[in-house]
């Protein structure tokens, strides 16, 4: 019998929470297979088995367990029980299944409205197309999410009225739900920031036309060459990397009394997640091209979504980059991402009448944020990087070396 302990993640991490068993206790389990899935304050990282053998679990599904406590026994000496399954079980393909299932229904199925991502009977299905209900407007009470027969019957009777997801109309039911570790840091962490910097917040505005052309005309050659779409997580990181190095304080962070400066750009890009808001870090962005941004940008955020982030990928950021504009936020005031001293704000891009040459014209525009710890920072400071950064976007020529090509042929 062997024992499986939780391993260290990270020097100041005492303790994690078990977020789900891969593999049930009195199962065999083969040597290295994934057999439990822990979250610390920082990330998710996975458990495997040392040896192969029977799993005896020591824990359950959402016990905070400490750093070097057992977390499961093997019993090495266990013989593979007969017809035990081989780690992966073929299973019927997504694509077999659909047919199968759509051979099994009536020829005469009705064409419905029903949206792909919207899981119904065919019944229900029926309903919905012959009466030409939104499909959003009905609460599905069937098995994993699907819309059943009397969830599209109590929607019409119920016009203009929605309960909530799993809940009856003029519910008063109330739930509760244990913090997760992350949750408890993404708390802990804000409160932080707020009660131990001198936060201000300055904002800006920058035309996104010049950025949205280089995108139309350059974006199928660029995927072509490079594997990536270009986006615009590479022109503002590109931006920041530019403006930091001109203005080294915003790039600088408090340790005791003294000013860490840094003389390159690790920058943290925020990505939202099922479980909550992670950080991860680009390094050295002043140093990477475009597509060498946009490449680590779908990496960490596909990491990210799926819990492999590690305590590494996670650390080390001088700056940080937010972007509310994808869930349509037009402003905000982001929060600093202690103890790093600023964050720039990214935002949804709207056409708005600028007056342009004494015209006025719909131009894209998009506000900007820049959110600064003022111990660190002054207002000159702040205000100019903002500045620089609007101008970098608005003129990108100047992020190929952060001068202007004709001033510089001038020698001006």
């Amino acid at each position: 019998m062997i024992d499986i302990k939780v391993p260290t993640v990270g020097e100041s991490i005492s303790e994690v929470t078990l977020l789900k068993w891969v593999k049930k206790d009195g199962t065999y389990v083969e040597r290295d297979e994934v057999i439990a899935e822990l979250e610390s304050e920082k990330a998710t990282f996975e458990v495997n088995a040392e040896k192969a053998g029977i799993l005896k679990t020591m824990a359950n599904e959402g016990d905070t367990i400490l750093i070097g406590a057992v977390l499961a026994q093997i019993d090495d000496t266990a013989e593979k029980p007969a017809g035990t399954p081989a780690p992966s079980v073929k299973e019927t393909p997504v694509a077999e299944k659909k047919s199968a299932d759509t051979a099994a229904a009536p020829a005469q199925s009705p064409v419905t409205a029903v949206p792909n991502n919207i899981k119904a009977t065919p019944v229900a299905s029926a309903i919905i197309a012959d009466k030409n209900i939104n499909p959003a407007q009905i609460t599905p009470s069937g098995f994993g999410g699907k819309i059943v027969k009397h969830d599209v019957l109590d929607a019409l009777a119920n016009p203009g009225k929605k309960a909530f997801s799993g809940a009856e109309l003029f519910s008063r039911n109330v739930r509760k739900e244990k913090m997760s570790n992350l949750r408890k840091t993404i708390s802990k962490r804000l409160v932080e920031a707020k009660n131990t910097t001198a936060m201000l917040t300055t904002f800006n505005e920058v035309d996104m036309t010049r950025i949205l052309d280089i995108r139309k005309i350059h974006k199928d050659k660029f995927k072509e060459a490079h594997g990536v779409n270009l986006g615009f997580m590479s022109f503002f990181a590109k931006a920041s990397a530019i403006a930091l190095s001109e203005w080294p304080a915003v790039n600088a962070f408090i340790d005791g009394d003294e000013l860490v400066y840094h003389d390159y750009a690790d920058i943290s890009i925020a990505v939202s997640t099922p479980r909550g808001l992670t950080v991860p870090v680009i390094r050295n962005v002043e140093s990477l091209s475009m597509a060498d941004i946009e490449k680590k940008v779908v990496e960490l955020a596909a990491k990210a979504r799926d819990s492999k982030l590690t305590a590494e990928e996670l650390q080390g950021g001088t700056f940080t980059i937010t972007n509310g504009g994808v869930f349509g936020s037009l402003m905000s005031t982001p929060i600093i991402n202690i103890p790093q001293s600023a964050i720039l704000g990214m935002h949804k891009i709207q056409e708005r009448p600028m007056a342009i040459n004494g015209k006025v014209e719909i131009r894209p525009m998009m506000y900007l944020a820049l959110s600064y710890d003022h111990r660190v920072i002054d207002g000159r400071e702040s205000v100019s990087f903002l500045v620089r950064i609007k101008e970098l976007l608005e003129n990108p020529e100047l992020l190929l070396f952060g001068k202007d090509p004709v001033k510089t042929l001038l020698e001006l």
